[in-house]
Formats: structure tokens, sequence, C-alpha cells
């Protein structure tokens, strides 16, 4: 991820926010899904050019996940996550819950946002 990202007209501190949903969440009519896919995908464009977006996604459902332990054995024991998520860095918690209703809209979905620890080495 390199550089720290400032968004327009912002030189101070950021800290880091995952804005994410569950699969369960999305009660979606198929017929709606390809209008939820283009608002949600423009939240995402307003976030990028904001230059607070870090990268984002969705949780492929299809891949189990799996633990992996420090002398590199496997087990299939893990959390439940899935969905979508996006990171975006920004200054305030204000402006992560403005960004996190404003995917929320595009979503058609409730988000949750989390702010990531400091940690000076990553």
């Amino acid at each position: 991820m390199g550089a720290s990202r400032h968004p327009v007209g912002h030189d101070g501190p950021m800290s880091k926010y995952l804005i994410s949903f569950p699969s369960a969440a999305m009660d979606i009519a198929p017929e709606d899904f390809p209008d939820v896919i283009e608002s949600s995908h423009e939240a995402i464009r307003e976030a990028k050019a904001a230059g607070v977006y870090v990268f984002g996604g969705g949780i492929d459902e299809s891949v189990a996940p799996v633990l992996v332990h420090a002398d590199g054995s496997i087990t299939s024991e893990t959390s439940h996550l899935d969905g979508g998520f996006c990171v975006l860095e920004l200054p305030t918690r204000e402006d992560a819950v403005r960004w996190a209703a404003r995917i929320a809209t595009g979503c058609r979905t409730p988000q949750e946002l989390r702010m990531f620890g400091d940690d000076p080495e990553s």
C-alpha cells in the first residue's frame, strides 16, 4: 500500500477503517441486483475520487477458509467471515461514519464499521 493517501485538502493524521457487511445482510431481490451493483460501485468510485480508498472486494465464498498454525499445519476451524468489504483511510471517525452510510446506501445493506489499530511497522 506504500505511501499514505490523504483526502483532497487534508494533510493531517489518518486512520484506516474497515467497512463491511455479511452476505446474509444482503436481502436484495434478484431483479434489483444490477442496480445495487452499480450504486455500490458508484460509492467506491466516489471514495477513489476523494483519495480515501485503500482497497476492497468481496470474500470468495466458493473457497473454503482455513486456519494456518505457526507450524504450517492447516485446520478448518475458522470464524465466519463472508460478504464484501472496503478499507478507507480517513481523518476522523465521523468521516468514516459518513462513508459507511454512503456505502450502505449504495449496497442497500447496513455496514459494520471498525477502525484498524495503528502499527508503525505496517
